[in-house]
This record gives structure tokens, sequence and C-alpha cells, in this order.
């Protein structure tokens, strides 16, 4: 089965390859609209940041380990 959009997924081959550790892992919760991102698993934040613009990132022992998107389908 082909994906009708395959370009748009290719796109974050860059962003997997920039990552921490290679790899990421991705969920969406669509009824709280938040778009978790793993870098690591499994992961244990020791700490977390909110920005300005609605991203939780996610540390642990000093190290970002994640990101949570909150407001997703909006971005």
């Amino acid at each position: 089965m082909a994906l009708q959009n395959l370009t748009e997924y290719l796109n974050i081959v860059p962003a997997v390859m920039r990552s921490p550790h290679r790899y990421l892992w991705s969920s969406y919760d669509a009824e709280a609209d938040v778009l978790y991102i793993n870098f690591k698993k499994p992961s244990n934040a020791t700490d977390s940041e909110l920005t300005d613009d609605d991203v939780i990132i996610r540390y642990e022992d000093g190290e970002i380990i994640g990101l949570t998107i909150l407001h997703a389908s909006t971005r």
C-alpha cells in the first residue's frame, strides 16, 4: 500500500538524523491535541521546560529526551 503523501513523511528524515540518539518515536493524542515525540526509550524525564510556543522540552539528566507539543493540530 503506497502512502499518498510520502514526501511529507520523508521530510522528517533530516530531523531524525539530527536527533540526540538518531531514533524517534511519536504518538498523537487527538482528544488532548498533543503530539509526543521521544528520542530515547525508555525515557524518564528528570526535568522539563515549557517554551513560549507551548512546547514542553523533556530532559533526563540534562539531555533532551523528548518533546511534548501542545495544540499540535494548529501547527
